[in-house]
C-alpha cells in the first residue's frame, strides 16, 4: 500500500474511547540532541508522561490498554536499534487492531499522542514533503531510476543502453557499491548513429518512467544528470519533471542521490 493510500486509512481510522497511540521519535544520530541514543530517553519520557495522565484518570480499561500498546511500540523500537534511520512513526491500538510501523530517512520530531484516532498531521507534513517520486538518472550508458518515499529508498532499476557500444560508454570502474562508473562521453562527440540510438533509448525509457509513475503511484519525477542529457531526458516525458538537476549522480549511493535532490 502506497504512504498516501495508508495515510487516507489512518485518517478514517476511529474508536469510540482514547486507544490509539500515535508515536514520533527522532532517531536520527546525526543530531546533536541524539547523541549516545537518547532517543530511548525521550521514547521512555514521552510514554510515561502519558501513562501518568491516564492513571490520574482513574480508568482501569483505558490503562491497560495503553500499557499493551506501549509494551507493543517499545518493543518494536528497540528490536530494530541497530537498524534505525533519521526516525521512526507509529500508529497502534489493540482494539479495534491498528499497527502502522514506518522507518524514515527525513526529520522527524519527537512527540507522543494517546487520542481515538491516530494524530497524522506531522506525517502528511512530512509526506507533501517527502511525497511518493521517482528520481531519473540518465547517462550515455545506462539509466538509473530511484522508487523513493519519505526519503527512502524503495527500489533501484538500471536499464543498460547496449547497441552499438563497441568502444563506446568504457566502465572503467566500480564504486563502493559496486555500481559500474560511466565513460564521461560528450553527446556532441558521438557519432551521429549513436546519438540518433541514444535519442531513440531515451524515448523509450521516457515511456517507461511514465508508466511506472502510474504504476508505483509517484507523486513527481526528478531528473539528475550533465546538463545535455538531464534536459534530453526531461523532454521525453509526457509532464514536466518536478526539478532538474544538472549533476553526475549516476556513480552516487542512493542516499547521497536523495539529499542532493531533496535537501538541497
Amino acid at each position: 500500500m502506497s504512504i498516501n493510500k495508508e495515510l487516507q486509512v489512518l485518517k478514517e481510522f476511529k474508536c469510540a474511547n482514547r486507544s490509539v497511540l500515535s508515536a514520533y521519535v527522532n532517531t536520527n544520530p546525526a543530531d546533536p540532541d541524539q547523541l549516545k541514543g537518547a532517543w530511548k530517553i525521550h521514547l521512555k519520557s514521552g510514554l510515561k508522561r502519558i501513562e501518568e495522565y491516564i492513571t490520574a484518570s482513574k480508568d482501569d480499561n483505558e490503562l491497560k490498554a495503553f500499557k499493551v500498546v506501549k509494551e507493543k511500540v517499545v518493543n518494536e523500537i528497540e528490536g530494530h536499534q541497530n537498524e534505525l534511520h533519521k526516525g521512526v512513526v507509529i500508529f497502534a491500538s489493540e482494539n479495534p487492531s491498528l499497527w502502522s510501523v514506518h522507518y524514515v530517512q527525513v526529520h522527524v520530531r519527537t512527540s507522543f499522542h494517546w487520542e481515538d484516532h491516530p494524530v497524522v498531521e506531522e506525517m502528511e507534513y512530512m509526506y507533501k514533503a517527502y511525497p511518493e517520486a521517482g528520481i531519473v538518472l540518465p547517462s550515455f550508458g545506462e539509466v538509473r531510476i530511484l522508487d523513493t518515499a519519505m526519503g527512502f529508498l524503495h527500489d533501484e532499476l538500471i536499464y543498460d543502453f547496449e547497441p552499438n557500444l563497441q568502444g563506446w560508454g568504457d566502465r572503467k570502474k566500480v564504486t563502493e557499491d559496486d555500481h559500474p562508473a560511466i565513460g564521461s562521453s560528450k553527446v556532441d562527440q558521438l557519432e551521429p548513429r549513436l546519438k540518433e540510438n541514444l535519442g531513440r533509448f531515451y524515448k523509450g525509457m521516457g515511456e517507461i518512467v511514465d508508466k511506472l509513475k502510474k504504476e508505483r503511484g509517484w507523486k513527481e519525477i526528478h531528473v539528475a544528470g550533465e546538463a545535455e542529457l538531464a534536459n534530453a531526458f526531461a523532454a521525453t516525458l509526457r509532464e514536466k519533471p518536478a526539478s532538474c538537476i544538472y549533476k553526475n549522480l549516476n556513480n552516487s549511493k542512493p542516499y547521497e542521490v536523495l539529499h542532493q535532490v531533496f535537501e538541497k
